[in-house]
């Protein structure tokens, strides 16, 4: 565990992550975070974890949540989200983070979806933080598998069906789609608002009730989330920052920073594939 100044104004917070090359698809994710206040940030993934102690609040879907230790806490991928304290000694927890399409292939079960954020629930709570710290621990790839399916087995009873979306809701996804197409170039609220035919004002208004966050908050999310995947398969952080459509290596850093509590580099250190 490593909290150091590079990363966060507290020495007391601190985060780590670690991928698994006998399952690509899969993040692990531990940290213990006392004073930091993560910005709006997304994973293109399904998050699931515990909280092992303290409580974190964090804002997702529009609405404000608090969980407590021995929670659950459960993500859809691409929902943009926050998270701080909401206990003086901050909170402490493990989080899994796994990609669609391995969950899929993994269970033969398309259109998963969490409907809660959170949940107290400690027997369960306490029966993923274990899988993920053994998770972490090993290095073989059978126990891994194995691991994985028991994890997915733990949590399968939180999950629903992904629900059918409103009339009228599809053309906003159409705007996510081509945030996701063009976030390396920069991007206007007028080129927006010409996707769904809309004034700019009233893009703006209706992206927000549907989302929760501005066009330009899921657009950092889009190309911080595109970051991660670039560094992790070693593209220098200057690249990176090119390609990702932000200013320079110094905007990646502090962004980067500012939604996952670690700096570009020491993230690929991390992780990076050899």
């Amino acid at each position: 565990m490593q909290g150091v100044p590079e990363q966060f104004s507290d020495e007391r917070d601190s985060a780590r992550f670690r991928h698994l090359a006998q399952l690509p698809g899969v993040e692990l994710y531990h940290a213990h975070i006392s004073r930091y206040a993560f910005e709006p940030h997304t994973h293109e993934a399904f998050g699931i974890g515990t909280i092992e102690a303290g409580a974190e609040r964090f804002r997702y879907r529009g609405a404000q949540h608090v969980a407590p230790a021995r929670s659950v806490v459960t993500m859809n991928p691409d929902e943009l989200h926050t998270g701080e304290a909401a206990a003086d000694d901050g909170w402490r927890y493990r989080m899994i983070y796994l990609e669609p399409d391995l969950l899929e292939q993994v269970t033969g079960i398309r259109h998963w979806w969490f409907a809660d954020a959170t949940r107290y629930d400690p027997l369960r709570s306490r029966q993923i933080c274990t899988l993920i710290h053994s998770l972490w621990h090993s290095d073989d790839p059978l126990a891994q598998q194995g691991l994985l399916l028991d994890l997915i087995d733990t949590f399968r009873p939180l999950a629903r069906h992904a629900p059918v979306l409103a009339e009228g809701a599809h053309r906003f996804e159409r705007v996510r789609d081509y945030l996701h197409d063009n976030y390396m170039h920069p991007l206007t609220l007028d080129e927006l608002a010409q996707v769904v035919s809309l004034s700019p004002y009233h893009f703006q208004r209706q992206f927000k009730a549907h989302f929760h966050v501005t066009p330009h908050q899921m657009l950092m999310a889009i190309r911080l989330w595109r970051a991660k995947d670039f560094l992790t398969h070693g593209m220098p952080a200057a690249e990176v920052a090119a390609v990702t459509g932000l200013t320079d290596q110094s905007h990646l850093t502090r962004t980067f920073t500012r939604r996952y509590g670690i700096t570009p580099v020491r993230y690929q250190k991390q992780v990076a594939r050899c």
